[in-house]
């Protein structure tokens, strides 16, 4: 299988997205129909999640058969039914005896003050974007739930910059490790090679803001949301460690990054194809999160009244 640099570069992996391109929200789908092992982590103070407490490593079913990642604050909830709808279709879930149930963790963004608040991600949009789920290299920038992304936001919306869904991915001797990442961060994307803020706040930067001033509305619209897939064999446990050490990448280009202003979350999936050591799938997580951030700014286009960093 050709390479794409995305996370369908793990075979099995489908990626589809659906959105309002007005009212500037949408949803993202990740599926693996066989059902891959899942862990989760969140590290930011304001989350909205379904379905996490399920991955904890001491509770009972282990394998995910979707993630979906939305806008639209809490309503964006919504949209992981109809994903389980699709699902439910395909005979896709897990088999309780009486009917398979699929088990379809969500997580979402806020982006109430981009476009439109009265529409937000739904049933019918999830479904439409498990409809369009493909192994295809996935569209990057203002699509799915990073249709109404933003950035830089500590001062306020007119200082932020656009952003948007961003994936990328490695092969480590035979081991596949793909991430996808919609970033709404309050704080500024960071350039790995200058140091230097990439896209955020348009007056010198968060930080350098911050060391002279207090937060300001609105704090509560953020949250940087995604997954990572590897085609390694990992236990539940192993799988949530990963999506641990993929914090790490966020916190390389994010900054700041987890704070209380953010729900940052983490999913990893694992389909079991190679043999690999979770400390090596880990490490690399991080630097393929790290590097689909960094694509989700580069490949926004303005919108909403946003500039976009190239993409005019």
């Amino acid at each position: 299988m050709k390479r794409v640099n995305a996370i369908t570069d793990v075979r099995g992996i489908e990626v589809g997205h659906a959105q309002d391109e007005e009212a500037l929200t949408g949803c993202t789908v990740i599926l693996y129909r066989k059902g891959a092992i899942g862990g989760v982590d969140v590290r930011g103070g304001a989350p909205g999640t379904r379905e996490t407490d399920l991955l904890d490593p001491v509770n009972l079913v282990d394998k995910v058969h979707a993630v979906v990642l939305a806008g639209g604050s809490a309503f964006g909830l919504d949209a992981a039914s109809g994903v389980m709808r699709y699902l439910q279709e395909q005979k896709i879930g897990f088999d309780t005896g009486s009917a398979k149930v699929p088990i379809v963790p969500s997580a979402i963004l806020y982006d109430l003050s981009v476009g439109r608040a009265d529409v937000r991600p739904d049933a019918a949009m999830g479904y439409r974007a498990a409809v369009s789920a493909s192994s295809r290299a996935p569209a990057e920038g203002n699509v799915g739930a990073g249709t109404g992304a933003s950035v830089g936001k500590m001062r306020g919306m007119e200082y932020a910059m656009k952003s948007g869904v961003g994936t990328w991915s490695t092969n480590i001797h035979g081991v596949i490790i793909g991430a996808l990442v919609v970033v709404n961060a309050i704080g500024d994307v960071i350039d790995t090679e200058s140091g230097k803020v990439l896209a955020g706040l348009r007056s010198g930067g968060t930080l350098a803001w911050l060391k002279k001033n207090q937060p300001r509305p609105p704090t509560k619209s953020n949250t940087v949301i995604g997954a990572v897939a590897t085609n390694a064999r990992l236990t539940k446990a192993q799988a949530t460690k990963v999506a641990q050490m993929a914090h790490d990448g966020l916190a390389r280009v994010i900054r700041p990054a987890h704070t209380m202003f953010d729900g940052d979350t983490i999913f990893a999936l694992a389909t079991g194809e190679q043999k690999a050591d979770v400390s090596v799938v880990g490490a690399f997580a991080a630097e393929v999160m790290a590097e689909a951030i960094l694509r989700a700014v580069k490949m926004a286009a303005s919108a909403g009244g946003l500039p976009g960093l190239y993409h005019k």
